[in-house]
């Protein structure tokens, strides 16, 4: 490892403090790609489609020219970001400079973590799709509300438009599955003895994913220049300098101004339960769509770098939609109930996809391709409860009784 990699590695870093917190050995072993088969074969290929995708596209195009509506550019989706932005601003204002009291800070804490995780849903995630505006510009500027949340749009746009949008589901190249040695997710992963308990403890590390994408995350891909096993290219010129402004305006708007109004302690306490809050809402509506008992977990052809299924058989059979009824929830997650469409199509504004679903289940009825979805929002938390439970207890492989602590095999490239 040179020694450029060794300085840069959090991964060598993380595993490093905890042997010495535990006491073992001082000097770490590298840790090893998780699926080094995935690396090997390099880029993955789909099945040949039966037509399946084809009809999808052009049925949806029909109802767009048949109404004649633009997939992007909606009156709702401006005045709904108009909302958006408004309860973030009122929630911001009134806890950093209207809030007197404990109670007044833990409402507005949790209204400004609702606000947050609604522009998260909607704003910037339909603008870093592409799905906000026919102008680049202005999908650009709405995309960078992330980057006000403190999370990088440019790292995001890989991380989810191109990795997990293409891989769903697939251990070692959906890095949105990945959650270390802390959760068991997919089958293809490691159990560790704690995962049997994952399905109670996970949802309180579910809130730890604001200040990971604060802290870490981005920094670490940026400076590894990876995101599971694909390469990124690092940001340079306008890129660069929009990450580290968006990062700078965040600090400044989450710990700074605060901290000239209120005690520093008292600023941490309220920003980290803002962001715990931001962090579970984020990571639950995400886990329902993907990581519940309906959802394919597909492994690869043996031998070689092939998918079983073609792209949109995939996109369909490894995401799961849930409330599709329920109209404030819709109005809320920006659509994100209605992942299969999204995942489908996710350069289309999400106003228009309950009406698509009624096309998409139409043509997977067609083409024999299973189409899911929970009725109730209760019905998919009890699905991830169960599928957590069920990747938690002892599986027939050599990696059932691996040891917490001591036999993590990081994924990350050697």
């Amino acid at each position: 490892m040179s020694r450029r990699n060794f300085l840069t590695d959090f991964n060598w870093w993380s595993h490093y403090f905890r042997a010495l917190h535990w006491g073992f050995p001082r000097k770490p072993r590298r840790p090893v790609w998780k699926n080094q088969e995935l690396e090997r074969q390099g880029k993955l290929e789909f099945a040949s489609d039966a037509g399946f995708h084809g009809e999808l596209k052009r049925r949806v195009h029909e109802y767009f020219h048949h109404l004649g509506l633009s997939p992007r550019d909606s009156l709702r989706m401006y005045l709904k970001t108009a909302a958006m932005l408004l309860w973030f601003s009122a929630s911001y204002a009134l806890l950093v400079f209207a809030a007197t009291s404990w109670w007044h800070g833990m409402l507005l804490s949790f209204s400004l973590a609702l606000a947050m995780a609604g522009i998260g849903f909607t704003i910037q995630h339909d603008a870093n799709h592409g799905a906000y505006s026919r102008k680049g510009a202005i999908n650009h500027l709405m995309g960078m509300t992330l980057d006000m949340l403190g999370a990088s749009s440019y790292v995001w746009r890989w991380k989810h438009n191109v990795f997990h949008h293409t891989y769903p589901n697939l251990s070692g190249a959906d890095d949105d599955i990945d959650l270390g040695p802390f959760g068991r997710l997919s089958p293809a992963q490691p159990r560790y003895r704690i995962h049997r308990f994952q399905q109670f403890y996970l949802w309180a590390l579910y809130g730890l994913l604001g200040p990971k994408w604060h802290f870490v995350d981005d920094f670490k891909n940026v400076m590894q220049a990876r995101i599971a096993r694909n390469r990124v290219p690092r940001p340079r010129g306008w890129r660069l300098l929009e990450m580290t402004g968006g990062k700078a305006l965040f600090f400044s708007l989450a710990l700074v101004i605060p901290a000239l109004f209120h005690r520093w302690w008292v600023v941490l306490l309220f920003y980290a339960i803002t962001a715990f809050v931001v962090g579970v809402i984020l990571s639950v509506v995400f886990q329902l769509a993907h990581c519940v008992e309906e959802a394919d977990f597909p492994q690869l052809l043996p031998g070689t770098n092939q998918v079983p299924s073609a792209w949109a058989v995939h996109q369909v059979q490894t995401t799961v939609d849930f409330a599709p009824r329920n109209r404030l929830l819709t109005w809320y997650l920006g659509g994100l109930n209605f992942q299969i469409e999204h995942h489908l199509f996710p350069k289309v504004c999400h106003v228009h996809y309950p009406h698509l679903s009624v096309i998409v289940r139409a043509v997977c009825a067609e083409f024999g391709v299973r189409y899911t979805a929970h009725d109730r929002l209760l019905g998919a938390v009890c699905s991830h409860w169960r599928w957590l439970r069920r990747m938690g207890r002892p599986t027939a492989t050599p990696q059932s009784d691996a040891s917490f602590f001591t036999t993590y095999r990081a994924e990350t490239s050697l």
